[in-house]
């Protein structure tokens, strides 16, 4: 079996981490990215195709010179609120574009894909934690055309035969253990990489957004999960693919949220250095807790969080950033992984 693999969007942030998850369990990834969002020094685990999934010429090119019988695909715009403003230009990079991947794989015979797809699927869910079979009712044009795209892989496998993994991801955190890649956006939006901005005082402070939620200390609460977890996972379900495995849609997640106060609390602990905070109001859809019944990952793929505790999280992500700013702050209180 041909170990090559196409990661679209394999110079972002999850792409770059299940590149070198690939090549850790043994396959040569290979990085298709325009580097619009993405960087090339996250490239590191294979060669780098420069290119936009709109060209389907260059697309199909890679995918016969390669021999690709396998895609993990991440290729992605992936900024709620951006989405809000321009529908149309989320609609048409990550729903038409990837019709276009799905036409390229179909003409080179390529017939397994893993999706990175999100939990924004689900929306404004009715109960926590959120099971795969809930309804999916999105509440924003990201979560929109994910959804999109997971309808449009089940009737291409009813039709053609493409096999295919839909990951439904929490909150993805955290950098490699190792120090070689993080999370590096512009403009940054995740919570814990603002949170430890401002501890390197990057950013005055950082926002609560909400203090009347229902949970238990007021502010909203997230599913946190390790990006080198969420990469392990993709691995998984390449390999449940690659033995035949039906296709499946799957949540990735710890089953334990946290909230923005919880977080904003361990990022001081680790760090050892007091964070400012400011209060501010809710944000309009921003439901109240997001948390993960993860239970079919497990069952179906033999996997497990092992680095998302949010100690760990925070940890590896301090010690990213910290080096990128050239500071030398001890981490405190972090578990090990």
């Amino acid at each position: 079996m041909n170990k090559v693999i196409l990661v679209t969007g394999g110079a972002g942030y999850i792409g770059s981490h299940a590149c070198k998850a690939l090549a850790r369990a043994g396959y040569e990834p290979i990085a298709y990215d325009s580097l619009v969002r993405g960087h090339r020094d996250a490239v590191r685990w294979g060669p780098l195709v420069e290119g936009d999934l709109a060209d389907r010429a260059l697309l199909a090119a890679t995918l016969k010179r390669h021999r690709i019988a396998a895609v993990m695909h991440f290729a992605a715009f992936a900024y709620v609120e951006e989405s809000v403003r321009d529908p149309a230009l989320y609609f048409r990079n990550n729903v038409i574009n990837t019709l276009g991947l799905f036409e390229a794989m179909r003409e080179t015979g390529a017939s397994r894909i893993v999706f990175s797809s999100t939990c924004a699927t689900y929306g404004v869910p009715e109960r926590v934690p959120i099971a795969e079979d809930m309804p999916q009712r999105p509440v924003n044009p990201y979560g929109e055309g994910k959804l999109m795209v997971e309808r449009a892989l089940h009737w291409l496998d009813a039709a053609y035969g493409l096999k295919f993994a839909a990951l439904r991801y929490f909150n993805a955190a955290g950098a490699d253990p190792d120090g070689e890649i993080g999370e590096n956006h512009e403009p940054e939006t995740h919570l814990i990489p603002l949170i430890l901005q401002t501890a390197l005082k990057q950013r005055a402070e950082i926002a609560i957004y909400g203090t009347d939620y229902p949970t238990p200390d007021g502010s909203a609460v997230r599913d946190y999960i390790h990006v080198q977890d969420l990469a392990e996972a993709h691995v998984r379900a390449l390999q449940y693919l690659e033995g035949g495995g039906a296709s499946v849609a799957l949540n990735l997640g710890t089953g334990t949220g946290h909230s923005v106060r919880e977080t904003i609390a361990c990022a001081e602990r680790v760090t050892g250095l007091s964070i400012p905070k400011r209060e501010a109001p809710r944000r309009a859809g921003d439901p109240p807790m997001l948390v993960a019944d993860a239970r079919r990952a497990r069952t179906v793929l033999g996997w497990q969080a092992r680095l998302s505790d949010l100690d760990t999280i925070v940890a590896t992500a301090w010690a990213w950033h910290s080096s990128r700013a050239g500071h030398s702050a001890p981490v405190r209180g972090a578990a090990g992984g």
